[in-house]
């Protein structure tokens, strides 16, 4: 594994693996290009030292070649950013020319790479009746020619440079195989190395007391993370809907309020490991409800164990606010995932917003702090903090893994010999 600090550049081709998987609105144009500017230093690096750039990434969902999932549409915003012209590769499988073309200081932009199956390795166009043994055949099939397409992919570069945290996570063809083709030559970029940095400083090398503020809707999507880090933490701040599972498990009164029942078994697992660990597990103790899941519905504060029936919560009381601010600023490292109300209707959002002044005052108080997670992040960006807190995270779904404990496969891609 190279760094690309001291790496020579000169008279080479670099495919970078960004995540420029940015909103579009209906008139194809960018509605915030936060990821397109935080992979620009990355980039400007290849070029700056005598490099030429093949930058690959996706963008949406796609099930095939469409018109509104299109790379192009973004093409001036990276010309803008970057100060030079960029090429269009409308197929990723038929660049060899334009790549070869390509001389120092020039940039080749390919389509999104989930126009293609063989990018996520997972069969297409599978009949809903399909048996078993099709579907075998078919994924056997685009396991196969997941294997060109990543040859085809390399052999446009003499580097590679993944600096794509968002997909981190998955073994996809452009972010975990085609690693395997520059065994000598395979870096990350200064995004990667960030938020693999943050991650460490968190759950390595962590300063005590150590605080992580769990939020959102389900326990489900978060137990992995909670029993990781029940094992790792001096505090476990658990806010949101999924709260409520734990405080129905500690017998409170919930009314209507979101909760898991089958997930109860889990958070009495949770919260007996952190008490034999001498965890302080803080749940919430008082409640914003509202008689309907809407945001002009009525609302009363109740204590969270006290909920009526026919109310539900729907966020994080000031006395709740009060309690996890006074555990939030007596720690030295904070790991924030998830709102602890419903962030998205605006008289639901404050208990959210006030986390994240909470986080920015540690930090300036000289806590080392990590948000990821949309709501999280939004909250943050939402009240202008997003440079008062120690790292933001780009991915939500690649930082909750590494917080469960799991290896990354596009981290693990370049750190292999």
């Amino acid at each position: 594994m190279k760094q690309i600090d001291s790496y020579d550049f000169s008279g080479k081709k670099a495919i970078v693996r960004v995540d420029f998987n940015v909103p579009l609105n209906e008139n194809f144009e960018i509605t915030d290009d936060t990821r397109i500017r935080a992979a620009i230093p990355t980039l400007k690096t290849v070029l700056a030292g005598g490099g030429a750039l093949i930058i690959m990434s996706h963008l949406g969902r796609p099930k095939g070649p469409a018109e509104k999932f299109s790379l192009k549409h973004i093409l001036a915003r990276v010309e803008q950013y970057l100060g030079v012209p960029v090429k269009f590769a409308p197929d990723c499988q038929k660049a060899d020319e334009q790549a070869a073309a390509l001389k120092p200081g020039e940039v080749l932009v390919l389509e999104n790479l989930r126009f293609y199956a063989e990018e996520e390795g997972k069969p297409r166009g599978l009949a809903e009746d399909a048996t078993d043994e099709e579907k075998k055949a078919a994924k056997a099939a685009v396991k196969e020619s997941q294997k060109a397409f990543t040859k085809k992919l390399a052999s446009y570069a003499d580097c590679y440079i993944n600096d794509a945290f968002g997909t981190a996570h998955r073994a996809h063809a452009s972010t975990a195989l085609i690693a395997k083709y520059f065994p000598e030559d395979k870096m990350f970029g200064y995004l990667m190395e960030g938020e693999i940095r943050a991650i460490d400083n968190v759950l390595k090398n962590a300063q005590h007391p150590f605080t992580a503020i769990i939020g959102g809707s389900k326990v489900s999507s978060k137990l992995e993370v909670l029993k990781n880090l029940v094992t790792k933490v001096d505090n476990l701040i658990i806010g949101g809907g999924m709260g409520y599972t734990f405080i129905k498990a500690e017998g409170g009164s919930i009314g209507n309020s979101l909760h898991e029942d089958d997930l109860i078994p889990d958070a009495l697992e949770i919260m007996a490991l952190a008490k034999e660990r001498g965890v302080n597990l803080s749940l919430s103790v008082q409640t914003r409800v509202a008689d309907e899941f809407s945001n002009e519905a009525n609302v009363k504060v109740v204590p969270s164990h006290e909920i009526p029936d026919g109310w539900q919560g729907m966020d994080a009381g000031p006395d709740s606010i009060a309690n996890w601010k006074n555990i939030i600023l007596n720690s030295k490292t904070v790991l924030w995932n998830g709102p602890v109300g419903v962030f998205e209707m605006p008289n639901f959002a404050k208990g959210t917003l006030q986390i994240a002044e909470a986080l920015a005052e540690a930090t300036a108080a000289g806590a080392y702090t990590l948000v990821g997670g949309g709501d999280s992040v939004a909250a943050v960006s939402q009240m202008g903090y997003a440079d008062k807190v120690s790292y933001v995270s780009t991915g939500g779904g690649a930082m909750l893994e590494a917080i469960e404990g799991k290896n990354l496969p596009g981290i693990a891609a370049i750190r292999e010999d």
